[in-house]
């Protein structure tokens, strides 16, 4: 009896041993994914820390061109009301000449009866010069004016085009001009690096398309976005039967953003 005793103790004993053995190995894995996820989050944090200051310089340019369009149109307007002074001297001087011009025939005429002609003469070149001077004030006032036009049309296309990239930013879209590859691919974890990220127009939470022989192949979701690289994870059941991703799969932006993807 004493030796089943024995024996029975000693399984109790071996069972308790391989019950804490499992629960350590547990215990340290559990320790090891904690501190991943505190490395993640930093990393995540930097990440947010990006996109704010690359948001907040977007908001700055567009201040500044949106400030430079309206002193190029008060400019403008300044200019068009300078043209229609020096064009109303024109009109007032050539409504001058048109009677000396009939002075001058009368003289003629009657060379006689008016006396000095070269003092007429003289009088008749100096308007006619005040005029041409007059006409090539009109010239250059023309030609800043259009200078001046350019340069607003340009301001307001510079200031368009800062509207359409915050507008992407803050709708969660990537833009439209971004061509970029898979650069590594995690089939365990369901998620590929990118080969561009904020440079490239690549936006956080945005959908990207997968796009291989002009067809879409699979989706992907923007997780984290860095100034030369993102991560997006594959949205599940998007991906083509009978498709693998591959390294250097073309990625563009998608049509419907993210929330509708996710939807």
């Amino acid at each position: 009896m004493a030796n089943v005793f024995g024996i029975i103790t000693a399984i109790v004993l071996a069972l308790a041993g391989f019950v804490a053995y499992k629960n350590q190995a547990a215990n340290e894995a559990e320790i090891s994914n904690y501190d991943q996820a505190k490395i993640k989050l930093a990393e995540s944090q930097k990440r947010l820390k990006t996109a704010q200051d690359s948001y907040a310089k977007a908001v700055t340019q567009r201040t500044e061109a949106d400030a430079e369009v309206v002193k190029l149109s008060d400019q403008e307007a300044t200019q068009k009301k300078t043209n229609e002074g020096l064009v109303q001297q024109k009109a007032a001087k050539t409504v001058e000449i048109e009677p000396n011009k009939q002075k001058i025939a009368s003289i003629k005429e009657n060379a006689a009866k008016v006396g000095d002609l070269n003092a007429l003469a003289a009088k008749m070149r100096a308007t006619k010069s005040e005029l041409e001077e007059i006409g090539q004030a009109i010239t250059v006032s023309e030609a800043k004016l259009a200078n001046l036009t350019a340069q607003n049309s340009q301001a307001e296309a510079q200031s368009n085009a800062g509207k359409a990239t915050i507008d992407k930013y803050t709708t969660g879209q990537s833009l439209p001009s971004l061509n970029t590859r898979i650069r590594v691919i995690y089939p365990t974890w369901g998620f590929v690096t990118l080969v561009c990220g904020n440079n490239g127009g690549v936006v956080a939470n945005s959908t990207l398309d997968v796009v291989r022989d002009g067809a879409t192949i699979a989706k992907l979701l923007v997780t984290s976005v860095e100034s030369s690289t993102a991560s997006a994870s594959i949205i599940p059941d998007s991906i083509a039967p009978n498709v693998t991703l591959m390294v250097g799969d073309r990625v563009v932006a998608a049509q419907k953003e993210a929330k509708t993807a996710q939807n």
